[in-house]
C-alpha cells in the first residue's frame, strides 16, 4: 500500500517555545501540524483524520470556538486541506471510499464535510460522547457543524477485536483492507483510537492521534513534554489515569517492538517532518509518498 502523510492545517498556539519546543521565543506563536494520513489500497482511498475542512476555512467563526480559534490561531490555507491534497496527488474527494477518525476534536473531523461519499468508521463511546456535549468544553471541541455526513458514521464498539501487540479490543474495519486497524486508546478522549497500517515489509505505523503531543514523550529512558503541551493534555483530558497508562504502553511498545512498529502523533511537527522530508508547510507532493516501510532518507537519517 502506498501512504501519503498529509498536514492538514497547523495551529499556531500561543506560548511559542513553551509550546513546540523549538519556536524561538515565548511571545510568538508555536506551530503544531495535523498530522493526517492518505493511503492508497487496492479497494480505493482510505483517510486517516482529516483535519480542518474547506468550511472551516471559509467560515470559521461559523463552524469553530472563539476559545480554540483565540488560542490556536489555525493558519487557515485551503491548499492545505486533506480535499485539496488529495486532488494534487491526482485522485478526486470521490475516491476517498473510507475515512478513519482518531476521535471527533475538531481539528480532526473538520474535512468530513468534503468528503460527502466516504464511510466514517470510529468508535462508539467517541459518537456518544461527542453527542452529549455535556460542558462547555465538550460544546467548544465538539462541533456538530462539521458532521454533515454523520448518516455514514459506523461505530465500534470497546469491548470487541483481538490482541494485537499487548494491546487489547484491536480490530479490522469492514471494507478496509486488514492491513489497517483501530486500536482503541482512550483518556484524551473517552472514545480515542489509534490507527495501525502495516506496510509490504510487515512493519506498521501506528497512529496515535492525540494519545500523546511531543515526540519527546515517548523517549524511553527520559520522557518529557514541554509545559505548554503538558498543560493542554491536561485541559483535553477525559481520563487522566487511562491518558497516561497508555502513554506508557505506547512506550513500552516501543520499547519492545520499535523494529516493527513505529509509532507517531498528530501534532509533532518534527515527527511530521522526519517522516515526509519536507516542511510542513508545505502540501504533499507525490515524491514524498512512498510504500509504507520504506523511510525517506530524511526519516532514516534521524533513527
Amino acid at each position: 500500500m502506498r501512504l501519503h502523510h498529509l498536514n492538514c492545517i497547523s495551529s499556531c498556539p500561543l506560548g511559542g517555545h513553551l509550546m513546540d519546543g523549538r519556536t524561538p521565543g515565548v511571545l510568538t506563536r508555536g506551530k503544531l501540524c495535523c498530522h493526517c494520513m492518505l493511503i492508497e489500497s487496492n479497494d480505493g482511498l482510505v483517510l486517516v483524520d482529516t483535519g480542518f475542512g474547506l468550511r472551516d476555512v471559509a467560515q470559521p467563526r461559523a463552524r469553530l470556538s472563539g476559545f480554540f480559534l483565540a488560542l490556536l490561531s489555525p493558519e487557515f490555507r485551503e491548499e492545505m486541506t486533506a480535499v485539496r491534497q488529495v486532488e494534487r496527488l491526482g485522485f478526486r474527494a470521490s475516491d476517498v471510499r473510507h475515512i478513519v477518525l482518531t476521535h471527533l476534536d475538531f481539528d480532526h473531523a473538520g474535512g468530513l464535510d468534503d468528503f460527502p461519499h466516504a464511510i466514517v468508521h470510529m468508535m462508539k463511546q467517541e459518537r456518544d460522547s461527542a453527542r452529549q456535549q455535556k460542558t462547555w468544553l465538550d460544546r467548544q471541541r465538539y462541533r456538530p457543524q462539521q458532521w454533515s455526513t454523520r448518516s455514514n458514521w459506523r461505530v465500534y464498539e470497546a469491548e470487541a477485536g483481538e490482541s494485537w501487540y499487548g494491546f487489547d479490543a484491536v480490530r479490522e474495519l469492514p471494507g478496509l483492507p486488514p492491513e489497517v486497524l483501530m486500536v482503541p486508546l482512550p483518556g484524551h478522549t473517552h472514545g480515542h483510537a489509534g490507527v495501525a497500517v502495516q506496510g509490504d515489509d510487515g512493519r506498521w505505523l501506528l497512529q496515535t492521534g492525540d494519545a500523546y503531543f511531543y515526540h519527546r514523550e515517548m523517549d524511553l529512558l527520559d520522557p518529557y513534554c514541554t509545559p505548554g503541551l503538558r498543560f493542554y493534555q491536561t485541559m483535553m483530558e477525559k481520563d487522566r489515569g487511562l491518558r497516561l497508562h497508555n502513554q506508557h504502553r505506547l512506550r513500552e511498545l516501543k520499547r519492545a517492538h520499535g523494529t516493527e512498529v513505529q509509532v507517531v502523533c498528530s501534532h509533532d511537527p518534527v515527527e511530521f517532518e522526519q517522516l515526509t522530508g519536507h516542511s510542513m508547510g508545505e502540501p504533499t507532493h507525490a515524491e514524498s509518498g512512498g510504500r509504507h516501510g520504506s523511510p525517506t532518507p530524511a526519516y532514516r537519517a534521524q533513527q
